[in-house]
């Protein structure tokens, strides 16, 4: 197990990383602790500090895009928040070089894997929200996903690729694209679909192929939309 680190170096870390110094220590350590280093872990600090990023960054949005729709704010979120997107952040942070760590997943390279990283920063934001309230979670929040927030894309592009191909061609009042299902390979637990997408109007179709129906539509309609006529893809 990796010991904790010195309490002025984790403090120091935490008061440079969140901007926040914890009057009740032990939740910081609590939110850094994974479930395979022993009974008192982050899981349920993670719960808590889902809820709280999901609602510093809609308002941190709805201020920062008064005329975007909710679809647009939802989608912003939803890139904001994604699993890679903070465990790019918890990187960014050192947050791995904090965490306490059950030995099987310390020689497997734990404090690196994406998705606890991503927690463990969730659980951080909840401990803090239970150490000094919402306001000091939420200015954590900003602190730690500003780069991100003014950096984000423009959220028609965030949408997924067969909602953008439907858009692109609704908005000229073209036929809908067909999926067919051409192909299922493999065994139940680890399947992998072929899909067909068709565009009959401009003659184009591409296959995409995934782990799952929706996800091998999805890569199969990202196909057809770079095949589109340049006009068409750059409507929506």
């Amino acid at each position: 197990m990796i010991p904790l680190p010195k309490p002025d170096d984790l403090s120091n870390w935490v008061e440079r990383s969140f901007g926040h110094v914890f009057t009740t220590p032990a939740l910081c350590h609590t939110a850094l602790t994974h479930r395979s280093a022993g009974a008192d872990h982050n899981e349920r600090l993670e719960f808590l500090g889902d809820s709280i990023l999901n609602c510093a960054v809609a308002r941190l949005l709805y201020d920062a895009h008064p005329l975007a729709d909710e679809g647009a704010l939802s989608r912003l979120r939803a890139s904001l928040v994604s699993g890679e997107s903070l465990a790019q952040i918890a990187a960014d942070l050192g947050l791995g070089e904090h965490l306490r760590l059950g030995s099987g997943e310390l020689k497997t390279g734990g404090f690196r894997r994406a998705s606890i990283l991503a927690d463990s920063l969730e659980a951080v934001l909840g401990a803090i929200f239970l150490d000094a309230g919402y306001d000091a979670a939420a200015a954590a929040v900003a602190r730690v996903v500003a780069a991100r927030l003014s950096d984000l894309p423009a959220a028609g592009s965030l949408k997924d690729p067969k909602t953008r191909l439907q858009e692109l061609l609704q908005a000229r009042g073209l036929a809908l694209p067909f999926y067919t299902l051409t192909a299922v390979s493999g065994d139940a637990h680890a399947q992998s679909f072929i899909v067909n997408c068709e565009v009959p109007v401009f003659g184009v179709a591409a296959t995409g192929e995934g782990g799952s129906r929706r996800r091998a539509e999805q890569l199969a309609a990202a196909k057809v939309i770079d095949l589109l006529p340049a006009e068409i893809r750059t409507d929506v």
